[in-house]
């Protein structure tokens, strides 16, 4: 990126005062990309634990696999997922509250004793398998946020700030030049000034 600037004072200022303004920015997008990639690693973690639970609890149960072909499928359904929202580094993140089912009435007498334990067992279930698609959900708008901090952090380290240094030196140099040879000159003018003085 090509930074635009003129050889005079107020374009040296202009480059001055953008230059403070990123290199006091850097620092808080650094703690920010940290705190995310810190915060997608938890989530990633979170999410990956719950879907192990989740698998260890289809073991358990493995031995009921005949018992859940009575079960009748349309008995439960997930009626409701309430959610709040929260601000995480300046990102907006999904965060699960609560899960609210609806049981279809049934009878305890007609059905087998383990049906009431049937729905607990896939409500549990139901909720671990949301929780970890929360968290994945959580990890994937936490890493997009981080992507774009890392661009901002190596674009300000990377380009900008150098950039503007490297204008902010030619401005310099110009100037210096300018001045040194404007003394040059009016010092060739006085010494002509003080010869034509002698001469006459």
């Amino acid at each position: 990126m090509a930074i635009k600037f003129q050889y005079n004072k107020t374009s040296l200022q202009q480059l001055n005062k953008q230059l403070k303004a990123r290199l006091r920015a850097l620092p808080t997008l650094q703690s920010k990309e940290a705190a995310l990639r810190m915060e997608v690693k938890r989530a990633k973690n979170q999410s990956e634990e719950l879907l192990e639970k989740l698998d260890a609890r289809m073991k358990e149960y493995d031995a009921m696999v005949r018992l859940w072909g009575e079960f009748e499928s349309d008995l439960i359904s997930v009626k409701d997922v309430k959610m709040i929202v929260k601000k995480i580094a300046g990102v907006n993140t999904p965060i699960l509250e609560d899960v609210i089912f609806e049981i279809k009435e049934f009878s305890l007498f007609n059905k087998p004793s383990w049906f009431l334990s049937g729905v607990q067992i896939i409500e549990s279930l139901v909720k671990i398998s949301i929780e970890s698609e929360f968290f994945l959900r959580k990890m994937e708008l936490l890493d997009f946020a981080r992507k774009k901090t890392t661009q901002k952090v190596n674009l300000y380290e990377k380009v900008q700030i150098p950039g503007y240094e490297e204008a902010i030196s030619k401005v310099k140099r110009f100037l210096e030049d300018e001045e040194n040879l404007s003394k040059s000159s009016q010092k060739i003018v006085k010494k002509r000034q003080e010869n034509n003085k002698e001469a006459a």
